[in-house]
């Protein structure tokens, strides 16, 4: 299965311009989160999006919540957070939001680690673990030299050891590739992301 994979668009129309048209491609588009900035603009970022005609699997960000993205992705589009689903035998499950809890104020969805490492619990099995939140010492270092991902996306990933684990929302990482066990951890960013996924 051919995937198309990004993060963090934040309303970049030139961005979601590629993603689009890379999308007639794709047996499966999926978003990592942050589609819009401060919970503003969602309605235009999925409008950007509306033409991705493949399955279009989304997590929330810390940007947007659940509720909000659920409302306004386009049809067709899936919103995991907590949950999962499986696609033509492909098992996905998604967890959003920023974890652990960011320093960005009332604006910003979050979670504690507790809170994430309980509902990603819910996951017995995955092929492709997507979490807007990195797992700690993944594609997580800040520009300041921080390694701020998530303990709980780390743990479920080791535990589950999924073909690939997939990420954003720390912009310094963008790009980022390596290996936790046997699992691929891509943090995306705002770009054309290809991988081959066996099922």
């Amino acid at each position: 299965m051919r995937v198309l994979a990004f993060s963090d668009l934040h309303m970049a129309r030139p961005r979601a311009a590629e993603i689009v048209a890379a999308s007639a491609e794709a047996d499966l588009v999926i978003g990592a989160g942050d589609f819009c900035n401060m919970r503003q603009g969602l309605d235009q970022a999925m409008a950007m999006l509306s033409e991705i005609t493949a399955p279009f699997v989304m997590v929330p960000g810390n940007a947007e919540s659940v509720q909000d993205l659920t409302e306004a992705a386009p049809e067709g589009g899936h919103v995991l957070h907590g949950t999962g689903m499986t696609l033509d035998g492909l098992r996905l499950f998604g967890l959003g939001y920023g974890v652990p809890v960011t320093p960005f104020g009332d604006w910003s969805c979050d979670l504690t680690e507790a809170e994430a490492a309980e509902l990603l619990e819910r996951c017995e099995a995955s092929d492709i673990l997507i979490s807007h939140s990195p797992p700690k010492g993944y594609g997580d270092v800040t520009s300041m030299g921080d390694a701020v991902g998530s303990v709980a996306v780390r743990d479920a990933v080791e535990r589950l050891q999924p073909q690939y684990a997939f990420c954003g929302h720390i912009h310094d990482g963008w790009g980022y590739r390596g290996t936790l066990g046997r699992t691929q951890v891509a943090n995306l960013g705002p770009t054309v992301n290809w991988f081959e996924v066996s099922i």
